[in-house]
């Protein structure tokens, strides 16, 4: 399962998002967990010390590796440089998977222990000084893009997002790749007036989107929350003793995160894994391919000097029966 976590900056996104991804490491799923926000925190709310998580291998500094390994032996795409962050895989293509080893995991991910498993953790990298009135950070997490596009995920598996703040997600079709998109928010205006905007953005696009209410502090919080956004709410968190240690850099085991907020996260894994049956692996690559062809009507084109249209495979259709070429270790997996 493909699963974003957005909402306001503060709003602890993050902290939710690390919590989840602790809670399927614990039950024993496989899990990569990828930090796509402008400020990285996903890897110290793992438990990284800040030097270990500030020196992690970035997405964005092997983009040239992930381009030419996922472009495979793809006839529709001469070479890696006239690929996008919104090229779509064709037959010939390499797809990635969670479970198996390749070339783009041994470059931008790494694995981090938790007291209930092995997760591998990718980032996308900081905006640095360098990027500074020349960059948009969306160009850093065209990476994730990419390999959203060209990765292929079964039942009980989960590839967790930490997204950029606010209505940043939607520079970009990546808000479309998920299977479930939870939105943190807090019991506040400001809290749920990014839910409305995204609530509308995301409006004709079929994305699932589910709130999370986070820093609420009685019935009356669950109320506001309830009144503003209906149905979509799914679950509340509250003080945690557990998370303020966390967030001093001494957890406790994760067993003795408190049992109401235990109780959260099984709801959250409920729900994105009720989503699996819904799936329609048709409408997934039409929007891949829609944003695409924008993308490359407004700026792909001219940068490559290449008519990107031209990328489109007509007659595939990313899943798990897709036929694009397996990677060398999937293939030696199947043996």
């Amino acid at each position: 399962m493909k699963i974003a976590f957005v909402g306001k900056g503060g709003s602890g996104k993050t902290t939710l998002s690390s919590l989840f991804v602790r809670h399927l490491a614990a039950v024993g799923a496989p899990v990569v967990a990828v930090d796509a926000d402008i400020n990285q925190h996903l890897g110290a709310a793992l438990g990284l010390d800040e030097d270990v998580a500030a020196a992690l291998p970035t997405m964005g500094a092997h983009l040239s590796l992930i381009k030419d390994y996922l472009r495979g032996s793809n006839p529709r795409i001469g070479s890696a440089e006239v690929m996008i962050k919104t090229t779509p895989p064709g037959e010939g293509s390499r797809l990635l998977r969670v479970r198996e080893d390749n070339p783009v995991y041994d470059a931008c991910a790494r694995p981090v222990e938790l007291d209930g498993g092995t997760v591998r953790l990718m980032v996308t990298g900081r905006f640095t000084e360098a990027d500074l009135g020349v960059a948009c950070y969306h160009s850093k997490t065209g990476a994730v893009e990419l390999c959203l596009n060209h990765l292929v995920d079964g039942r009980d598996e989960y590839v967790v997002v930490d997204m950029t703040a606010g209505s940043d997600s939607f520079a970009s079709g990546m808000f479309t790749r998920f299977d479930m998109t939870f939105l943190v928010a807090e019991p506040t205006r400001k809290g749920v007036s990014v839910y409305r905007q995204y609530k509308e953005y995301a409006r004709d696009y079929g994305v699932t989107l589910r709130v999370v209410g986070n820093k609420v502090q009685g019935q009356d919080d669950v109320d506001f929350l309830r009144a503003e956004v209906g149905d979509d709410l799914l679950a509340t968190v509250g003080h945690s003793d557990w998370v303020r240690a966390m967030e001093k850099g001494r957890p406790p085991r994760f067993e003795l995160l408190e049992d109401v907020n235990q109780q959260t996260l099984r709801t959250l894994r409920s729900a994105a894994d009720a989503t699996y049956e819904l799936r329609d692996r048709e409408r997934y690559t039409r929007q891949m391919v829609h944003f695409h062809l924008k993308n490359a009507d407004s700026w792909g084109n001219a940068k490559t000097g290449t008519d990107l249209a031209a990328q489109v495979d007509p007659g595939f259709v990313l899943g798990e029966d897709a036929t694009a070429a397996v990677s060398p270790a999937a293939a030696d997996a199947t043996v």
